[in-house]
């Protein structure tokens, strides 16, 4: 009985995966706001009633597509940290090791980007477990932070901030448990928001005929993040 629910649950898996593979594919050719399950189903030679065991929704599908995303590009600036060598590196060699991890990801799966920080779908609202996913990235960029400011290495801006900026930015460390400065947590946030701005000006068209040295003016902006947040180059 054992063998015989292990290979269903492996059947399961697949057709799983199938269905959110050609899924991606159609957001390639058509966009998030057009996909089908019916379309999804044809392709894969599927009756649309079947498919609905596995998905009962369009928007139990980009669910799934939006989860996968968010933890594929959270893997990618986790590995890049990890790789950089948190022992030795300093903490901006390790800041800026998660830029380019998230920025490599970025480029290599443009539409799977675009489901996450593109225009939002009409009629889709993500529930609540997008949220932890989403947050990796963030939750990521925060720990070095963090590391750097137990080690005492970290250089509290000095520029103030409006009160209701820095009384947001102490309840959402309240929340999320991460003991820093107001300020710090403030610019932490904005450098989260301009990460991904840059982003998204590089995969949206809006460096075309700007820019053209984008690699590095990536790293010189990640560079000028890190630098905002209080993290410094050793000498």
């Amino acid at each position: 009985m054992t063998a015989i629910r292990g290979a269903r649950e492996r059947a399961r898996s697949e057709i799983t995966e199938a269905i959110k593979a050609e899924a991606r594919a159609q957001l390639a050719a058509e966009g998030a706001a057009k996909l089908s399950l019916r379309a999804v189903a044809r392709e894969l030679g599927m009756a649309s009633s079947a498919l609905y065991r596995y998905f009962p929704s369009r928007d139990d599908l980009l669910t799934a597509l939006i989860v996968d995303a968010y933890n594929a590009i959270g893997e990618a600036a986790e590995r890049a940290r990890d790789r950089c060598g948190a022992a030795t590196a300093s903490p901006v060699d390790r800041w800026t090791a998660i830029c380019t991890g998230v920025r490599a990801w970025a480029l290599a799966h443009p539409h799977e980007y675009a489901l996450i920080y593109g225009s939002p779908v009409p009629g889709y609202r993500a529930p609540r477990t997008t949220t932890e996913p989403a947050a990796r990235v963030g939750l990521a960029l925060i720990g070095v932070v963090r590391d750097a400011h137990a080690a005492g290495a970290l250089k509290e801006p000095a520029e103030p901030l409006p009160d209701p900026v820095v009384a947001d930015a102490l309840a959402l460390g309240a929340e999320l448990g991460i003991e820093l400065p107001g300020t710090v947590l403030a610019r932490l946030v904005g450098a989260w928001a301009q990460l991904f701005g840059l982003l998204s000006f590089e995969l949206f068209g809006q460096f075309r005929n700007v820019i053209e040295a984008r690699t590095e003016f990536f790293e010189q902006a990640a560079l000028q993040l890190a630098r905002s947040v209080g993290l410094t180059t050793p000498r």
